[in-house]
């Protein structure tokens, strides 16, 4: 749901192009155009934010960008760590009560969310309003039948400027409208997931702040898709004070059927922190294990060790990211049960797409149905 590496830009597949002024073009040896490319969209939304409230704001920013010549990146990261929530509590045509702009912040806790510029608010309120965002699933098989199990739902958002997901859910997450956007995306993909296959479980990408929402409960039990059939995957890192309260968060509604998915397995000690804390019902191996691991004797040792460890602790493994036909054998050969990746399937926001899976899987059953009567 949120939060995937491809952009949907007016409703196609392809490379995200951003829009800048002429003023706020990045120099031509960008290494990562997609992430300084979605620095320099916040950095201009930002500044061309011409509002008396906003002047402190871009006042900050400027310097920051003077401090780091040619890092959009780094600006805006300091930026967004040093600007607090001053309109908070105040209504939207309420002066704010600015700091001068040469006055040092103070040194706090910033962990609440940030409120930098009031354009950027709107833009999400606008998505908010207008639910312009679709649902594109992801199939995940069953790698010794091919059968299509589940499917990771991924968002799409319909916008001109071809923003990635992750940009919108992180601008939204600055403006404390993060969880309102995850919502309305989840409200977006069980109704997609109503055109499912029946036997499809469907694994939404969700926050631990969102999962702490109490919200949560009435947008599972009162989707038409059975409990059992939806799969939580938390998409960050846990504080270690934060396991707690997201297990009781959840425990209600595994004990109804929903399961939990932790993603990015293997890519290093928080990941595994997770697993250890959250016992989760599937535990996803990021990509950076899965790439190349039929030429690479660590990642196989890894892998190997992932298997047995999801055994023991009796979680389902799903590989990600399988992109050759050498890494889908490697996979198999260590004993990993479950795939995904533009190997065995893209994305796709068509219902049709979605029958196809309903249709395989019905073939597969019929097979097998055939071959035990023969028998």
């Amino acid at each position: 749901m949120s939060m995937d590496e491809t952009s949907f830009p007016a409703l196609t597949d392809g490379e995200s192009t951003v829009h800048r002024g002429p003023q706020s073009n990045p120099p031509s040896d960008v290494n990562d155009p997609t992430i300084r490319g979605q620095a320099w969209d916040i950095i201009e939304s930002v500044l061309d934010d011409a509002t008396p409230q906003s002047e402190w704001a871009r006042e900050q920013l400027r310097t920051r960008m003077e401090s780091h010549p040619g890092n959009p990146e780094r600006a805006l990261l300091e930026h967004l760590m040093a600007t607090r929530s001053f309109t908070d509590g105040q209504s939207d045509d309420s002066e704010p009560n600015l700091p001068s702009p040469d006055l040092p912040l103070p040194d706090e806790d910033y962990g609440n969310t940030v409120l930098f510029t009031r354009r950027s608010r709107r833009r999400i309120e606008a998505i908010l309003g207008d639910r312009m965002l679709l649902t594109a699933f992801q199939p995940i098989h069953e790698l010794s039948s091919r059968n299509v199990v589940g499917v990771e739902a991924l968002t799409r958002f319909v916008s001109d400027d071809g923003a990635s997901a992750d940009h919108w859910f992180n601008e939204a997450a600055a403006v404390g409208l993060g969880s309102d956007l995850e919502f309305a995306a989840l409200q977006a993909a069980l109704i997609a997931a109503e055109q499912l296959p029946a036997h499809v479980y469907v694994a939404l990408n969700l926050s631990p702040a969102t999962c702490l929402d109490p919200r949560l409960r009435a947008f599972v039990e009162h989707s038409q898709l059975a409990v059992d059939r939806i799969v939580i995957e938390l998409t960050e890192r846990l504080a270690e004070d934060e396991y707690e309260p997201v297990v009781a968060a959840l425990a209600p509604l595994r004990l109804r059927g929903l399961r939990v998915a932790v993603d990015g397995a293997g890519a290093g000690f928080g990941s595994m922190s997770q697993v250890t804390h959250l016992s989760p019902d599937i535990i996803k191996l990021d990509r950076s294990l899965i790439a190349g691991i039929d030429h690479a004797a660590g990642q196989r040792t890894l892998g190997a060790a992932m298997v047995e460890f999801a055994r023991q602790v009796g979680a389902d493994l799903v590989a990600e990211g399988i992109e050759t036909q050498a890494e889908l054998t490697s996979v198999m050969d260590l004993g990993m049960g479950f795939g995904q990746g533009y190997l065995l399937g893209r994305p796709s926001v068509q219902p049709l797409d979605w029958t196809a899976w309903r249709t395989s899987a019905d073939h597969e059953a019929s097979t097998s149905g055939s071959n035990g009567s023969a028998t």
